[in-house]
């Protein structure tokens, strides 16, 4: 059986996902956060305090993964964990000041990595890459 990694779906998806890494990782460096810590400061951006579990159901996340990213952004003044008002064990996560004042440059340093990666798409291609890419993330999660 040939392979051709050109045209397989996963090594490109991959790749692009690599590419993406890396351009963002060069624009939030500067703000003292790094690429694995974005999708949990989205989340938190969005809505603030959330519990740990909240944030690994929302964002897809090994348990493990987001205790060791929860543990370096605290590290990093990034986040605060305070007890949960009725659940002894849980603790709810709030951003710092720090978080919070970096929010807008680091929106703007994802907006320039997508800008930059679909410059060559027209607006059509654009919604359709968009469109095709939740259909192929709805199809992995009906399993």
């Amino acid at each position: 059986m040939e392979f051709d990694h050109n045209t397989s779906a996963g090594y490109l998806i991959n790749h692009v996902a690599r590419l993406f890494f890396e351009g963002l990782r060069k624009r939030i460096e500067p703000f003292g956060i790094v690429p694995g810590q974005f999708p949990a400061l989205l989340a938190l951006w969005q809505k603030d305090g959330q519990t740990q579990k909240e944030l690994v159901e929302k964002l897809d996340i090994e348990q493990a993964t987001m205790a060791n990213t929860l543990n370096r952004m605290e590290r990093d003044g990034l986040i605060l964990r305070k007890d949960h008002p009725t659940d002894g064990r849980a603790k709810i996560i709030w951003l710092t000041p720090k978080a919070n004042s970096i929010r807008d440059d680091a929106y703007r340093a994802a907006s320039t990595v997508n800008e930059m990666a679909l410059s060559d798409l027209s607006p059509d291609e654009r919604k359709q890459f968009i469109d095709t890419m939740q259909r192929v993330i709805r199809t992995f999660h009906k399993d």
